[in-house]
């Protein structure tokens, strides 16, 4: 695959990011439309690694003046 084309599923993104989040708040995020884009494959949902990098580019900040919720 391509950089930035592989998929990542929910586990993958729990680790990626040291535990701070779990697979229920991935889920909790996809009910509200507030995380990262996904897709579904069948009954599974993955994360192509582009839009986790989109994503965490946008909420990336300087100070606390920066935070978006």
């Amino acid at each position: 695959m391509q950089t930035g084309q592989e998929v990542l599923r929910p586990h993958d993104l729990v680790e990626r990011w040291g535990g701070i989040v779990s697979v229920r708040t991935l889920a909790n995020w996809r009910s509200q439309s507030i995380g990262p884009r996904y897709v579904k494959y069948g009954g599974r949902i993955g994360y192509k690694e582009k839009d986790v990098l989109e994503w965490e580019n946008k909420r990336t900040v300087e100070g606390t003046s920066d935070y978006i919720r």
